[in-house]
């Protein structure tokens, strides 16, 4: 009897800590946190000695691949984690950089390690050489589990590529024809403007003529109705 009586204070006594609320991740991939609310629920139902706090989450830790497309002798810089995303535990995280140079792709088997230690890449300048796809992957130092992976598919062209003047690379033959097309579009859009106009009088017209016949014809029923109400008769016109 003693330890049943017993049994029963303990679970009339007995309180848990449970979360009440909390946001969604406050990232897509990757280590990222949230804010959670948890409260000690009592025997009855109770909450008290609710407390809100800030805590780890992890939805999906492939965050796939990013382009860029840069200038030879232009700085560039790039990272796989934001002080944004980890906020004060920064330092709790390790990188490792892999590449696979001049080629843009996922493929593991193609990679090789990049030495860095930080979770930023700079090119200053940057060079030919320098493109290719990296790869960064974040673990966690507590549990050395990899959170996040990300691919960084780089492209370095030289500058005279980029200032293309099209109407430079013609030659005579194509400036030529192009000018003929140009004028052939204005010969053409001349007359499309006139039929536009004329269309446009036109249905103003139509427009005023129906107005005109609709006063026309409320004149006359209204003139035949003040006969037939007053009783007035029509005069008689003398026969021949």
């Amino acid at each position: 009897m003693l330890e049943l009586a017993t049994y029963f204070i303990v679970k009339l006594t007995a309180t848990a800590r449970v979360s009440i609320s909390s946001t969604s991740c406050s990232v897509t991939c990757g280590m990222g946190y949230k804010v959670e609310e948890t409260c000690q629920i009592g025997p009855n139902g109770e909450r008290r000695y609710c407390d809100i706090r800030k805590v780890e989450c992890l939805t999906n830790w492939l965050c796939g691949m990013l382009h860029f497309t840069i200038l030879v002798g232009k700085p560039f810089e790039f990272q796989c984690l934001s002080p944004t995303e980890i906020g004060p535990e920064i330092k709790s995280f390790s990188y490792s950089w892999r590449i696979a140079r001049g080629i843009i792709t996922t493929d593991d088997v193609l990679f090789k390690p990049f030495k860095t230690t930080g979770f930023v890449i700079k090119f200053s300048p940057a060079k030919e050489y320098d493109a290719g796809t990296y790869r960064c992957d974040v673990q966690f130092m507590r549990s050395y589990k990899i959170v996040k992976r990300i691919y960084f598919g780089i492209r370095v062209i030289p500058g005279h590529l980029v200032d293309l003047n099209f109407d430079k690379s013609l030659t005579l033959e194509q400036h030529l024809e192009s000018e003929k097309e140009k004028n052939q579009q204005n010969a053409t859009s001349v007359p499309v403007q006139k039929q536009q106009h004329f269309g446009r009088q036109r249905t103003l017209f139509v427009f005023l003529i129906g107005i005109g016949s609709g006063m026309v014809g409320g004149i006359l029923l209204h003139n035949i109705f003040y006969y037939l109400t007053c009783g007035l008769q029509f005069p008689e016109f003398p026969s021949r």
